[in-house]
């Protein structure tokens, strides 16, 4: 048969695809992963939550005390909240592994610093 002769050929040669999970391929520059906020910077204007298409983020309070929840499992990280905010407060992060059968684990978030509610 002309199986074997393929077999073996091949049989000690490096394999041409990453030996993933162990091995993981770097990011592209302009990647969009997760979604960051740097709630030191935001202003609490909601146009994240607002722009929002899918509604994945939920803005919880209002103004420089509000706090973020984002529904990562409804999230199709079009980048709008991004664009949307005027303080660039909100940035792509390089994770991308969500995989959970479990939809509370899929929501991320963000409350303001210790700092900022005394003020």
């Amino acid at each position: 048969m002309s199986l074997e002769p393929e077999l073996l050929k091949h049989a000690f040669k490096k394999p041409f695809t990453l030996l993933y999970p162990f091995e993981k391929r770097e990011t592209p520059k302009g990647f969009r992963g997760r979604i960051q906020y740097d709630m030191a910077k935001c202003i609490g204007c909601g146009l994240c939550a607002r722009d929002c298409p899918s509604g994945a983020i939920e803005m919880i309070g209002k103004g420089k005390t509000a706090e973020f929840r984002v529904h990562l499992y409804m999230c199709t990280f079009c980048g709008q909240c991004v664009d949307s905010c005027p303080v660039s407060a909100i940035s792509f992060t390089n994770e991308y592994e969500y995989a959970s059968p479990d939809k509370s684990k899929l929501i991320f978030e963000f409350k303001r610093p210790i700092e900022a509610e005394k003020s």
